[in-house]
């Protein structure tokens, strides 16, 4: 490679990424500048607005948070949530360590048959979650969605965790239990924090599945406003006149902040190489 063509790639190589974060970031761009719009436009024959805020009212953030019960919907999604998320983290720990640790019969079949239940979709058994939720008492309310959502991510997240627990020396527990721990001590003093990035991109995963989900919370929770997520209560706004889309952008935009803040949460656990130098070799 000589010194004229170097100069070049790196150009291209510049400008490709450059493109590529455009791709990626004009989408959430163009959402916070449809909520701004006056009306319900969601987009301008000005191509200028299209890039940048030539017109911007705070009116759509106004209905939103005064004139519709939005306050309401983000608190029962985040009850949904995050009561989805520890449930389906307590249960896919305990399963992922045993599948990791201990040798039983049937394992392999089971493992197999983890994936087999993650390669249909859903939506297919939505009829039988329904059947089994009405039976329980539970439909209409958000602990039969709560229960609905966490048995959906425990597969997802008991194989997640199980092949990070998999990286885990079982040295360090041995010599945990050597030196007088029992076998629960060793695992919640020495694997469990171990293991805190895979919990936190676990956690992270399981909460951002319930938190984004149209399907299930449409159809187990589907009236009255008041019980309803925020996801299908915004969905809920569109009628056959008119469909409110600054009211929908802003609505984005304010569901991301949450997200926002789970994740700058979670972040600082996300630590990589917490074992290595943990047992000689």
């Amino acid at each position: 490679m000589n010194r004229r063509t170097k100069p070049m790639l790196l150009l291209v190589n510049y400008l490709v990424l450059v493109l590529a974060a455009f791709f990626a970031f004009y989408p959430i761009w163009f959402a916070i500048l449809a909520s701004g719009r006056i009306g319900d436009r969601l987009y301008t024959l000005n191509l200028l607005g299209m890039f940048i805020p030539t017109e911007w009212t705070f009116e759509n953030y106004r209905m939103l948070l005064f004139d519709r019960p939005f306050l309401i919907w983000i608190r029962n999604s985040l009850f949904v949530a995050g009561l989805t998320t520890l449930g389906a983290l307590l249960l896919s720990t305990s399963a992922a360590y045993a599948f990791s640790r201990f040798r039983f019969r049937s394992r392999e079949f089971m493992l197999i048959l983890l994936l087999a239940i993650q390669a249909f979709p859903g939506v297919l058994s939505l009829v039988a979650v329904a059947l089994i939720l009405t039976a329980l008492g539970l439909f209409g309310k958000h602990m039969g969605l709560v229960l609905a959502y966490t048995a959906g991510a425990l597969v997802f997240c008991t194989w997640n965790l199980k092949g990070y627990f998999d990286t885990i020396p079982i040295d360090l527990e041995e010599a945990a239990m050597i030196d007088g721990c029992d076998p629960i001590q060793a695992f919640l003093r020495i694997t469990l924090p171990l293991a805190r990035p895979a919990l936190a991109v676990t956690a992270l995963l399981a909460f951002l599945g319930a938190w984004g989900d149209f399907v299930l919370a449409s159809v187990i929770v589907p009236a009255p406003d008041h019980m309803k997520t925020v996801v299908p209560a915004l969905y809920g706004l569109a009628n056959s006149v008119s469909i409110p889309w600054g009211e929908f952008a802003a609505g984005f935009v304010l569901m991301a902040v949450p997200t926002i803040l789970v994740f700058l949460f979670l972040q600082r656990f996300l630590e990589a190489g917490l074992t290595l130098g943990g047992v000689k070799g």
